[in-house]
């Protein structure tokens, strides 16, 4: 049985001050074993040389739709076929407006335009520019001629402007490259369920109970599920992220609206409770509640919310094969987590520390601890994407004991 085929991505460089993370991106996806042929604009060339993009990806650049060389034998044609996906890292604004508008005027729009091979942008500009209704015109035809995004993400940006339109970081893009090419899918046929984000309970028509949760662990879940060929129901609370590649994304506000859609995609294989969801609600107020000068506090009766976790994790005939909780503790983390899975009845916990000095609530890194029946592991300080491709991993394992590959990690 001879080898594998190598995968072949053709990158697509533009303009942008984001382009020096196609550097990255070419290095991961070389690590990856896959073939990288770069095309660099005019406009990216600004931003990053030649020289750099060839050191990376290990092999020519080109950029000149006129050059006699290559287009001797119709490079652009070649070009635009060689490949088993085309990735345009960073996309501007310009090129999604040409490539909607179907425009051939260099060598980047003219092989987009020529080729029948999958399309994959990570869009990067000025959140202004990516709010614009041209731009959202552009994505809209785009998305319905069958081009897939990943991002952008929800940030500061190099303008100082915070908002949609940063760059998705290499890890983000690679994933969604992955789950494009359709590689290694040990979760292929599984359907998997997960919550992210916070819950929002209204106090009135301009407040609510929430906290610190960006939801971002629980997107690189459903991301890194997807990637592995799991069909994924992502069930999430109120955030700024965008919707995972590949994934199917529920949009709610509240604890009962999360539950709600979480028995709605019942049956499935595998739960992932990673939502930090609010433990009570309040009876609202139809009006906004006024303070006046001589008023006294208002008094909140706060009434518990449904257990999602435990009500996922009861027996019954539509209980999921894995139901995996979070625990989000601030002291004691281990005991904490440990009472709470026999508490729930779910079979495998997920613990970190969320004290303010960690930054892990909010930032992009996270530090864990894997708890089911067999013992803990303590996991070392990753992004939050690598945690989700180790604990996709073990599940693959725990699905396909007889397939499982060793991870370094002791329990």
């Amino acid at each position: 049985m001879g080898a594998p085929a190598e995968r072949s991505v053709l990158l697509v460089v533009c303009g942008g001050i984001a382009a020096y993370k196609a550097l990255e991106l070419a290095r991961r996806l070389r690590e990856h074993g896959m073939r990288v042929r770069p095309v660099l604009t005019a406009a990216g060339a600004r931003f990053v040389t030649p020289m750099a993009l060839q050191a990376l990806c290990g092999e020519r650049v080109s950029g000149d739709l006129f050059s006699l060389t290559e287009e001797s034998e119709m490079g652009h044609i070649a070009l635009s076929r060689s490949s088993d996906l085309i990735v345009v890292c960073p996309a501007t604004a310009d090129i999604l407006a040409r490539m909607a508008a179907g425009l051939a005027d260099d060598l980047a729009t003219t092989l987009l335009l020529a080729t029948d091979t999958p399309v994959l942008v990570a869009p990067a500009m000025n959140v202004r520019m990516w709010e614009h209704p041209a731009t959202q015109a552009n994505v809209a035809t785009l998305r319905a001629r069958g081009v897939a995004f990943v991002g952008p993400e929800h940030g500061l940006m190099a303008c100082n402007e915070t908002g949609p339109g940063r760059l998705a970081e290499p890890e983000a893009i690679l994933a969604a490259i992955l789950c494009q090419l359709d590689e290694d899918k040990p979760l292929s046929g599984y359907t998997a369920l997960v919550t992210a984000g916070p819950t929002h309970e209204p106090v009135d028509p301009v407040r609510y109970l929430a906290n610190r949760s960006s939801g971002t662990q629980g997107y690189a879940i459903a991301t890194a599920l997807a990637q592995a060929g799991a069909t994924v129901t992502l069930v999430s609370g109120p955030t700024t992220l965008p919707d995972p590649p590949g994934v199917t994304t529920i949009r709610v506000e509240t604890a009962r609206d999360m539950l709600d859609a979480c028995q709605q995609a019942l049956p499935c294989d595998i739960a992932i409770c990673a939502a930090a969801v609010a433990d009570w609600h309040v009876a609202p107020s139809a009006q906004k509640i006024k303070k006046t000068a001589d008023s006294t506090p208002p008094v909140l009766h706060l009434v518990p919310n449904p257990d999602i976790l435990a009500t996922l994790s009861q027996p019954s005939p539509n209980r999921p094969r894995l139901v995996i909780g979070f625990a989000a503790e601030t002291e004691h983390v281990l005991a904490h987590a440990t009472a709470k899975r026999l508490r729930k009845g779910c079979d495998w916990m997920v613990a970190n520390d969320v004290s303010p000095a960690t930054g892990i609530m909010g930032g992009r890194e996270n530090e864990i601890i894997l708890i089911d029946n067999a013992g803990s592991a303590h996991w070392p300080r990753l992004d939050k994407l690598q945690v989700a491709h180790r604990l996709v991993a073990r599940i693959a394992a725990f699905l396909h004991p007889a397939q499982a590959k060793p991870d370094g990690l002791q329990t």
